[in-house]
């Protein structure tokens, strides 16, 4: 083991051993370089004369760039473009994130987290949870109705095993008690548990009441108090997008500093949040289960996210950061987003609203759905997929199918007014397989 990662290791283990515990084989030896990066992080501060350390080419005293790209960017400063960004991201990026967190989570002030590191998006954010805390045959704790890329990136990729539970109770609400039953087993067969709490929740579009929320905060605390090491891992993908009765906050900010077996790992992003999509900005930002700031914890836990991200990517794109940037200084940034907010709730409560009307009842049920971008059909007389097909064939309306009778609308990117008509023609289509 490199001496960079026993130091972090021993960090670790004085002041948060079950983190230590935590860690996969790979986390356990990840370190930061003191390297070319950290060589040339000290050139950049003391090389007044010639600074020969970092591979880009510089030009008058900035960096080199083609002045046809230049033209389209000519609003921004071509140090904010073309040099590589820190690997953990724009530390003006970082702290402005951090601020954002703090004001739209009231439930985090007072709690003691890390900086977000900039991750390239949240599947980023995500591989860098499984390379950090995934050995093959770690439990991963979710819920049935759950994004497929989780497969790929947990199972396929880091051998965990996907331990499911029904997403909902046959009255509809989340289903709190399935959740803690697959828990308490993973607990008692491996002492050890991978949490993905994903709301806005991809694909159903549910995002749990208050109460549920403490539920599921509740459950998770107890059977950490039994002796399980919890990684707790929020997918805030489509934070902020909460139409009705639920939530209004991340489940991150009432997990952190809750139990010293309890590690907290935030994942969010610009991509959804402030529609930007194509930019994969992300963060992952780490909570501690101690009610006390404990700096070495986060230290270690950054620079090993720091030496991950090195190995696989090396840095993440500079021209996103700074674009970003530019959108959370703006004045109109809070407001512009309140406006399409609204677009949103719109699509989502006219979708409700033909589903409510009982004209189309016959053809299927619908799964609870309160915020994010999705719901989903439970379909009653055809195979899920064959109507998919024959949506596309027929009627060119593309949905996505998943298993045998769900059917995933995504309404954010359906006009309010085209709503009625959509669902019309899934009827259709429904009557036509029948």
């Amino acid at each position: 083991m490199n001496p960079l990662a026993q130091e972090l290791n021993d960090q670790l283990a004085q002041h948060s051993p079950h983190v230590l515990e935590m860690l996969s084989d790979l986390g356990k030896n990840l370190f930061f370089p003191k390297g070319i990066l950290t060589q040339s992080a000290e050139a950049k501060e003391k090389a007044h004369k010639f600074n020969a350390t970092i591979g880009i080419a510089t030009e008058k005293g900035g960096p080199m760039f083609l002045q046809c790209i230049q033209d389209k960017l000519s609003a921004f400063d071509p140090k904010d473009i073309y040099p590589y960004a820190p690997p953990a991201g724009k530390p003006e990026l970082r702290s402005l994130w951090r601020e954002k967190m703090l004001s739209e989570n009231p439930s985090l002030r007072g709690k003691h987290f890390s900086n977000p590191i900039v991750t390239n998006a949240l599947t980023h954010g995500l591989s860098v949870v499984a390379d950090m805390f995934v050995d093959r045959g770690d439990h991963l704790v979710c819920p049935d109705m759950m994004w497929g890329n989780y497969n790929l990136t947990f199972g396929v990729c880091s051998g965990a095993i996907v331990k499911k539970f029904p997403t909902f109770t046959v009255t509809g609400g989340y289903d709190i008690d399935a959740f803690k039953a697959v828990l308490q087993n993973t607990a008692a067969e491996k002492g050890k548990a991978i949490v993905l709490l994903n709301f806005p929740n991809n694909p159903s579009g549910y995002t749990p009441t208050v109460a549920e929320g403490y539920a599921i905060v509740a459950a998770i605390k107890e059977v950490a108090e039994g002796g399980c090491n919890i990684v707790a891992v929020t997918d805030d993908a489509y934070f902020g997008l909460f139409y009705e009765d639920s939530m209004k906050e991340s489940l991150y900010g009432k997990l952190a500093n809750l139990h010293p077996r309890i590690l907290t790992v935030k994942l969010d992003g610009a991509t959804k949040e402030e529609f930007v999509w194509g930019f994969r900005t992300g963060f992952i930002t780490f909570a501690d289960g101690n009610d006390y700031e404990n700096e070495p914890v986060i230290t270690a836990l950054e620079k090993k996210t720091m030496g991950v991200i090195r190995a696989r990517i090396s840095n993440c794109p500079h021209p996103s950061q700074t674009f970003v940037i530019e959108a959370l200084r703006s004045p109109d940034f809070l407001q512009q987003k309140a406006e399409k907010f609204e677009v949103m709730k719109g699509r989502a409560l006219a979708t409700k609203r033909v589903l409510d009307s009982g004209k189309l009842d016959e053809a299927w049920d619908y799964y609870p759905f309160n915020s994010g971008y999705f719901m989903c059909l439970k379909l009653k007389t055809v195979d899920a997929e064959k109507l998919r097909v024959h949506l596309l064939d027929k009627y060119g309306v593309g949905g996505i199918s998943i298993g045998k009778t769900d059917l995933r609308i995504a309404f954010s990117c359906i006009a309010e007014e085209d709503i009625p008509e959509l669902f019309d023609i899934i009827y259709q289509a429904v009557q036509d397989l029948s």
